[in-house]
């Protein structure tokens, strides 16, 4: 039993036997890019927007940052009041309140994050593809950019993968990882040209073959190609 945010939690473990999945596949295999602008963009179409870019999302993590300002203020005057009575022991009931209100605060954002990629990935397996491949992303070194860092922290990519992983397994899909510097975004979809110069705030790609693609909607497709490589290469 826990207590997280002035709620209680009850664990329970229990061990059940289960049989392998057997895979059905009812469509063709997909390739999924996730990022900042989208969170996911799929390579049969569909495209699954930040939900941090919402309204809703926004609003929690302005109230968010207001209770973690009043949080902060609170330790400061209790420190002032440490300092004037020499060190004699302080209340510490509005501190333990506010910080309880920090907590629950924070716990609706994320409950609201987690629900929103439970139900994406829910919608994604659902639809039994052949196989998914996806991105060997390297979330530590985007941590490190700082004008980045918090928005994608923010998007839980590792959340993400590990659930699709899981759901993976139950139902029986082969989940496939690209090489992490595979060169899906810079790689045309159309000749297979690799344009080297591509940035970030390039968010169409114009290769000299006249194809004129969303670069996250052409890396899913060159995702789901990356796929069929791995299968031809292990067949060979």
């Amino acid at each position: 039993i826990t207590k997280r945010a002035g709620r209680y939690f009850a664990s329970f473990l229990f061990e059940i036997n289960t049989a392998n999945p057997v895979s059905t596949t009812q469509s063709e295999a997909i390739g999924i890019d996730l990022g900042i602008k989208s969170f996911a963009v799929v390579s049969d179409g569909r495209n699954y927007p930040n939900i941090n870019k919402s309204e809703r999302a926004r609003k929690l993590i302005k109230r968010l940052k207001r209770e973690q300002r009043k949080f902060s203020r609170k330790i400061q005057k209790l420190k002032q009041r440490k300092e004037e009575t020499a060190g004699k022991k302080c209340k510490r009931s509005n501190l333990d309140k506010q910080r309880q209100k920090v907590q629950r605060a924070y716990m609706r954002l994320s409950n609201k994050r987690h629900d929103y990629i439970n139900k994406t990935v829910h919608e994604i397996v659902s639809t039994r593809p052949e196989y998914i491949t996806i991105e060997d992303l390297n979330v530590s070194g985007m941590l490190k950019n700082r004008h980045l860092s918090r928005a994608i922290a923010e998007c839980e990519f590792y959340y993400f993968r590990a659930l699709l992983e899981r759901k993976c397994r139950e139902y029986g899909i082969q989940l496939r990882i690209a090489d992490r510097f595979y060169t899906s975004s810079k790689t045309c979809s159309r000749c297979g040209h690799i344009k080297r110069d591509l940035k970030l705030s390039d968010r169409i790609y114009k290769c000299e073959c006249g194809n004129v693609i969303d670069r996250d909607y052409q890396a899913s497709l060159n995702l789901k190609r990356y796929g069929e490589m791995i299968l031809e290469q292990s067949v060979a």
